[in-house]
């Protein structure tokens, strides 16, 4: 049976921590190997935009646009429909290679044999 992570991140500058964490674990993990899932919910919402990653900082941290990057790369990334209809972000709005989708998607994922869901 393959193992797969699902990890959802609901921090972003407000929680620089947490947020860091989740996308290091998501990268570390692709990087072993391991299928990752990556969601963006609440405050991370704003890194489904092009440039937002960008202007998160945090020392002693790997910048958060290649990490960002390495999920989009070998991974999936999926906004939020709420966290995104909250914010006014459109598919329009999106990073080319996040997609949108709610809880229902969410569900089928962290219910799937082998799958370990992390939220941060």
């Amino acid at each position: 049976m393959a193992r797969s992570l699902v990890i959802k991140v609901t921090a972003g500058a407000d929680a620089p921590e947490r947020c860091n964490q989740a996308f290091t674990v998501a990268a570390a993990a692709l990087a072993s190997g391991v299928p990752v899932s990556l969601w963006l919910t609440g405050e991370s919402s704003w890194f489904a935009l092009p440039g937002r990653a960008k202007e998160f900082t945090l020392p002693h941290a790997a910048p958060l646009p290649d990490l960002l990057d390495a999920v989009l790369a070998a991974g999936r990334v999926t906004l939020c429909t709420q966290c995104a209809a909250r914010r006014n972000i459109t598919v329009d709005d999106l990073i080319d290679g996040v997609r949108i989708a709610g809880a229902p998607a969410f569900v089928e994922e962290i219910t799937s044999e082998g799958a370990q869901a992390l939220v941060y």
